[in-house]
């Protein structure tokens, strides 16, 4: 994170417990379901989800069902002692109820049978989970796991690591391959994606990971300047493609050039340019699954415009932080009182407009 932006204030008790209960109850929900399986012939037309993905299914879709057991392992990990003892011993059965490892045997076979599938969106909230379940498990001796996870963690850990090489080892294999980076903002957004990826390979130890998403960040980003933003959001967006671009560059460039990057990316942001990506997005529908997508887009912005407000200075730095608790207020009542279109996935959302993602 970067070490001008000041910590937000952690969320209250009751949503994180109502973050997690909601967490349990979508992955626990088998239907609907979008199950994203390329059928290869007449013998590969049965797709059932617990048997297709014995860990990651439920929570509507493979990639929402991973960042979700991502949020259930980070609120053990940064919020546990917040959590009811109930909801704390909850959300560890059900970590161990679904990463064990043979189900994530299965889970890292079908990836390496299928190197596109996921990519790079489910990929980058799988390094994710890895990396966030090794901490955790490194955690718990030094702050004490009682009877919430105890040595399960390590349990986790150990058979999510075959996850984390498979997704790196395509990684490696993808990046070098594609010539011009995605832009939109959904899931094949590279920027968001890049930026999760290169977080958890750098706590995973995978410095090779890391060096080649950093490299083709810089080739496709480093030279950018004059954001157009007049055509954002798009309908069913739940990224800034240019706020998303500008929290990843600066992660990357050394910080003496940050500011002058983001000047001529995005100049005169929070001065009175670029002001329709700080005023919450419209939602006409919340339980139409791409509208709902604009839910997630008010807290994803919250979570880039509070990482770029620690780079500027003064009033422009108060209106970036005054529009991420706006944007997050609009949206709080749905991350666990909303339709399932919302409440399938926008947790994890939550936690990163919290600051509980990358750092």
């Amino acid at each position: 994170m970067n070490p001008q932006t000041p910590p937000t204030a952690p969320p209250s008790t009751a949503n994180l417990n109502a973050w997690s209960r909601i967490a349990r109850q979508v992955i626990g929900t088998p239907y609907p379901w979008a199950p994203g399986h390329v059928v290869t012939g007449p013998e590969d037309t049965r797709v059932v989800p617990h048997e297709l993905h014995p860990a990651f299914h439920g929570a509507l879709d493979w990639h929402s069902c991973v960042h979700m057991h991502w949020s259930l392992a980070t609120l053990l990990l940064r919020h546990g002692a917040a959590l009811d003892p109930a909801e704390r011993q909850a959300a560890g059965v059900l970590l161990a109820e679904r990463l064990t490892p043979a189900h994530l045997a299965v889970e890292v076979a079908y990836l390496r049978e299928r190197p596109s599938f996921e990519r790079p969106y489910g990929w980058a909230w799988a390094a994710q989970l890895a990396a966030t379940v090794q901490e955790l498990a490194d955690a718990i001796p030094h702050r004490g796991g009682g009877t919430v996870v105890g040595s399960d963690a390590r349990t986790w850990a150990e058979a999510l690591a075959p996850l984390g090489e498979v997704v790196g080892d395509h990684v490696l294999d993808w990046l070098p391959r594609q010539a011009y980076p995605v832009r939109h903002g959904k899931h094949q957004n590279d920027a968001f994606a890049l930026l999760l990826l290169m977080d958890a390979y750098a706590r995973l130890g995978r410095g090779d990971v890391v060096e080649v998403c950093r490299s083709r960040a810089l080739d496709w980003f480093a030279q950018d300047e004059g954001a157009s933003t007049d055509d954002e959001p798009g309908g069913s967006d739940f990224l800034s493609p240019a706020l998303t671009e500008a929290l990843l560059m600066t992660r990357l460039l050394p910080q003496e050039e940050v500011r002058p990057w983001l000047g001529r990316f995005l100049p005169g942001l929070g001065e009175g340019a670029h002001e329709h990506l700080l005023v919450p997005p419209t939602v006409l529908d919340p339980t139409d699954g791409q509208g709902a997508h604009l839910l997630g887009l008010a807290l994803s912005r919250a979570w880039a415009l509070r990482g770029l407000a620690g780079w500027l200075a003064g009033p422009a730095a108060d209106r970036l932080r005054e529009s991420a608790r706006h944007q997050e207020d609009v949206v709080l009542d749905h991350i666990t009182d909303g339709h399932f279109m919302a409440t399938h996935w926008l947790v994890s959302f939550a936690l990163l407009a919290q600051g509980e993602g990358p750092r």
